[in-house]
């Protein structure tokens, strides 16, 4: 494609003004370079309600900024554009080893050996296969290299023509799919639309924070979430599980979600004037009398363990796997009162007043939370131990300590948030990526998420503070071909560099990618087929 001759980083900067030397090089600057930022870009400033369109050279790209309140503009920008090689394939799927069954295949790349025997099998078929490499990029932790191999079947300028001979193929015996190949990752120059929202504190004098609906255990609308804090706009937040938000919580200094040990999170405190990209644990313990245990979560259900990462007992891993279900048969579970309806099973549970006081000791789970209390629930083996140190009347104590990357304490003040997502994206300025340490990276040889989330193209969006101080959240569409492709992990990195920031981490994405504005409404197009979803919780920009 001769329009990869850009990168992204180049032309984002370019849309925004700032001043970039681009070389004669093909490709993008490793993701994990350490290359000197570009100068930093400065959206257009212009009367609230008016807009400015500002057309750019390159890739074709054009921004158009809004002031949607003194000191909190919105930038909308198209980037790239689609050609003449923009073609769907058909993938076929491959089994977890070489002698597996093709029919049954469930995984999107394998290794060599698995790609060549699936292909000859399709070429016996009467196709004409091609086995692909696939590359991961570098990160902060992790240098590139092979990621593993696939095999697709023709290129065909409608998705249609790509399904009908997905039939075909799966008619001869073989499983598999339908791809966008600009949503491959590695297309520079596809069609991006990126919305971006900056907030600078030394006009706007409001907040930006978190917010959920009525109870953690349960789903909002970002739009109605809105209406019902009067918010002048706002993105999409943590992940959520089990309708619940899932990551290390702290909202208003108060601890409302387990932490994924050493995880990837934003801290923010006074109302979104100071921003800290870093990793975190937390440990919370529970005292009675002289013994102790250590509390395995807070607002989530007993024995599931999102993203991994726990405090001991997690299986298949105690280290963080984004999006992969570990299970811990014996634990303890902290409920507070934002939590709302609690889990019910088999265990133990005990309720604790607002001053730890036990009034209430019992054999199953489910009791609704006390005002300014607390319950803790167990499973397993840790049920005994709840049931054996627990005592009607008697004080349990719980304390809580969050640290950040260099074991440090985090002080929870009342002005202090903290959402844990991932992974980062910027520090101090350059790229850095924790790929490996935020759990992106799949143990194990099935490379099929790490494919799909990682490396593909995805809507994506972002949080970060850039070199004048100004909160950055932004939005990248995706997964809508020829309109808006999405971008890998790598290159969600490279934007929020070429925008200025000098720290960013990324915030859930996917069909949960939303931007909203009191005046507008929805300013991006969430790839959902029924528009935005219900999520665990919010960012939002409030006067």
């Amino acid at each position: 494609m001769q329009r990869k001759s850009l990168s992204i980083l180049a032309a984002a900067a370019a849309v925004l003004g700032a001043a970039v030397v681009v070389p004669g090089a093909e490709a993008s600057p490793p993701v994990s370079g350490s290359a000197a930022a570009p100068a930093s870009p400065v959206a257009a400033t212009a009367a609230p309600g008016a807009r400015s369109a500002t057309p750019s050279l390159l890739l074709g790209a054009t921004s158009e900024t809004t002031t949607v309140r003194p000191g909190v503009t919105l930038t909308s920008m198209s980037l790239g554009k689609r050609d003449a090689d923009d073609q769907w394939t058909v993938h076929v799927y491959l089994p977890a080893t070489v002698d597996g069954p093709l029919k049954s295949a469930g995984t999107a790349l394998g290794s060599k050996a698995i790609a060549d025997r699936v292909a000859d099998a399709v070429r016996d078929k009467g196709f004409t296969p091609r086995v692909e490499r696939v590359v991961i990029p570098a990160y902060a932790d992790r240098p590139a290299g092979t990621l593993g191999w696939t095999v697709r079947v023709g290129r065909y300028a409608a998705e249609a023509d790509a399904a009908a001979v997905l039939s075909q193929v799966r008619a001869a015996g073989f499983a598999g799919g339908t791809r966008y190949i600009p949503q491959d990752g590695n297309d520079i120059g596809a069609p991006q639309k990126v919305h971006v929202l900056r907030v600078d504190f030394r006009t706007f004098d409001g907040t930006v924070g978190t917010d959920f609906g009525p109870a953690l255990n349960g789903t909002e609308k970002l739009t109605d979430l809105m209406a019902a804090t009067g918010a002048t706009a706002g993105v999409n937040g943590q992940w959520f599980y089990n309708n619940a938000p899932g990551g290390l919580y702290v909202k208003d200094g108060k601890l409302l979600g387990s932490a994924t040990q050493g995880r990837g999170g934003v801290k923010i405190t006074r109302g979104g004037r100071s921003v800290e990209v870093d990793a975190f644990t937390a440990h919370v313990t529970l005292r009675a009398g002289g013994e102790t245990a250590e509390i395995d979560g807070v607002n989530r259900v007993p024995g599931d363990v999102w993203n991994c990462g726990g405090v001991g007992g997690d299986l298949p891993t105690e280290k963080p796997q984004h999006d992969l279900r570990c299970t811990d048969s014996s634990e303890l579970v902290r409920f507070t009162p934002e939590f709302g309806r609690t889990p019910t099973g088999a265990g133990a549970e005990v309720v604790l007043d607002a001053t730890g006081r036990v009034t209430a000791v019992n054999t199953s789970r489910g009791a609704a939370v006390p005002d300014g209390g607390s319950t803790v629930q167990a499973i397993g083996d840790r049920a005994g131990w709840l049931l054996e140190h627990a005592t009607v009347g008697k004080r349990m104590t719980v304390t809580e300590r969050v640290e950040d990357s260099r074991g440090r304490m985090v002080a929870l003040t009342p002005d202090t948030t903290i959402l844990q997502v991932g992974p980062t994206l910027v520090r101090d300025g350059r790229v850095s990526v924790n790929a490996a340490a935020d759990g992106l990276i799949r143990e194990g040889t099935d490379q099929t998420f790490t494919y799909n989330w990682t490396v593909r193209s995805n809507p994506r969006s972002m949080i970060g503070v850039d070199g004048q101080g100004r909160m950055m959240l932004v939005v990248v569409d995706g997964r809508q071909a020829g309109y808006s492709e999405g971008l890998g992990i790598g290159r969600t990195a490279e934007l929020m560099k070429a925008l200025g920031a000098r720290e960013a981490l990324n915030l859930d994405g996917g069909g949960s990618s939303v931007m909203a504005t009191a005046d507008s409404g929805i300013v991006n197009r969430p790839s959902d087929a029924a528009g935005q979803r219900s999520l665990g919780n919010v960012l939002l920009v409030r006067p």
